[in-house]
């Protein structure tokens, strides 16, 4: 396993988010956090992070107990964010954005801003626009893009098709698959069942702050008690 989770439990103050949550995602695998709004999805990736740190609990990446790393040390290690709010650098340009990741991480392997633009040729076509002028759409797949300039071994992506066109989801999806084929893990959190259910291998249910279920994708499909009780918005 590339990363296990084990018995974790994080606090926003005295409020007790995330009760002895425990998972684990193979190298390659996509996973997901799949529930509702405010029910610890996006506390799981940042305490993984170390942006929340956990108060209790065990987090392993790569044989390696991480629990208690500040984030840019586990971003040397190997591994990226994807935020919901993206965190794009609005003035500086497309290119510019992809270059710091690069630097900041100071990690070799297979992405490159070639590599990055072969998967998303528009960010190729918009390099010189800064940050601020792209659309959502696009900020989305700078921010992918620059979680993989990084050369990450694990990407943790928090609401990836949130706000996105139809046709962007399922590019998106598309992009996933790649990913996973060049042995980059993907653990990500997301409410569309339909994009979860075509990228992802498992699901991780989380409710009020706890695991609740954790299945393969078809068999949390299948299960009506389960997608109704949890998932249905």
């Amino acid at each position: 396993m590339i990363l296990t989770l084990k018995d974790v439990n994080t606090y926003y103050g005295t409020s007790h988010v995330l009760q002895d949550i425990s998972l684990d995602v193979d190298t390659a695998e996509v996973v997901a956090l799949l529930g509702r709004n405010g029910v610890g999805k996006t506390t799981t990736l940042r305490s993984i992070m170390g942006l929340t740190p956990p108060k209790s609990g065990s987090i392993v990446f790569n044989g390696q107990e991480v629990q208690g790393r500040p984030p840019y040390a586990l971003a040397s290690l190997g591994i990226a964010y994807m935020p919901d709010d993206l965190r794009i650098f609005p003035d500086l340009t497309c290119e510019e954005n992809l270059e710091i990741a690069a630097r900041v991480a100071k990690r070799s392997g297979y992405w490159n801003k070639s590599r990055v633009h072969e998967l998303f040729p528009v960010l190729n076509t918009r390099r010189k626009q800064k940050g601020l002028n792209m659309s959502g759409g696009e900020k989305k797949m700078l921010s992918l893009g620059r979680a993989l300039m990084a050369n990450p071994d694990l990407v943790l992506l928090d609401e990836p098709s949130e706000g996105l066109a139809p046709l962007i989801v399922r590019m998106l999806a598309d992009v996933i698959n790649t990913i996973r084929g060049h042995e980059v893990t993907v653990l990500l959190a997301d409410q569309n069942l339909r994009f979860c259910r075509r990228v992802c291998d498992r699901g991780h249910i989380i409710e009020k702050g706890r695991m609740v279920h954790s299945d393969t994708m078809e068999g949390i499909m299948s299960t009506e008690r389960v997608v109704k009780e949890y998932l249905a918005l």
